[in-house]
């Protein structure tokens, strides 16, 4: 079987479909590494040399993904979806690029705010973005932990609202992101030999 290529009448380029998975298994991994941070003390370091290279690495998706978007028209949504739906789902998608652009730059000044560096691997960091100022690192903390929860909220929205077109509406919202599978063709049947008759 062989991956299906992309059809742009139908389906996000094959580009956009891996950024958004990727970015999907990413945002993930940070939320629940992020609620670990919370609770677990004795893996706090740890859970910080994953969460900080994770950040980053989403902010640099998400800036590709936003330049691919603005140069390449995505998909229609599919015919029939009421308007409010249609305003909701563009609305909610500006908003979760709003965030996840956000959310790592929030993270990024507020370890700059304490005095400490992003470590992203080894001795590789990040320059300071903002001034060391135990004022303002509580300031972006609290920035930090309110768009990660906003940002759980949407997706869960997100996760919803495609399961109810996908199995309830039934207009195949989710065939615009998949990656498809499609047989091969069968085999045609033997002609036969006239001169066999």
């Amino acid at each position: 079987m062989t991956t299906e290529s992309a059809d742009p009448e139908t389906t996000y380029t094959i580009t956009a479909r891996v950024l958004h998975w990727t970015m999907a298994i990413l945002v993930l991994a940070m939320l629940f590494i992020g609620v670990f941070m919370v609770t677990s003390v004795s893996d706090f370091h740890l859970l910080v040399t994953l969460h900080e290279p994770l950040g980053f690495a989403i902010l640099i998706l998400v800036l590709v993904r936003i330049g691919w978007r603005l140069t390449h028209t995505p998909p229609p949504l599919p015919t029939g979806m009421p308007r409010r739906e249609r305003l909701v789902a563009m609305y909610s998608e500006r908003l979760i690029y709003l965030l996840l652009l956000l959310q790592p730059l929030f993270g990024w000044a507020l370890v700059s705010a304490s005095g400490q560096p992003v470590v992203l691997f080894g001795s590789w960091h990040l320059p300071a973005i903002a001034p060391m100022n135990i004022t303002l690192f509580a300031g972006l903390l609290r920035a930090h932990e309110v768009a990660a929860y906003v940002l759980y909220a949407l997706f869960l929205a997100h996760l919803a609202g495609i399961l109810w077109n996908t199995l309830v509406v039934r207009n195949r919202v989710l065939h615009r992101m998949t990656f498809r599978l499609r047989p091969k063709p069968a085999a045609r049947p033997a002609s036969r030999d006239p001169r066999r008759d």
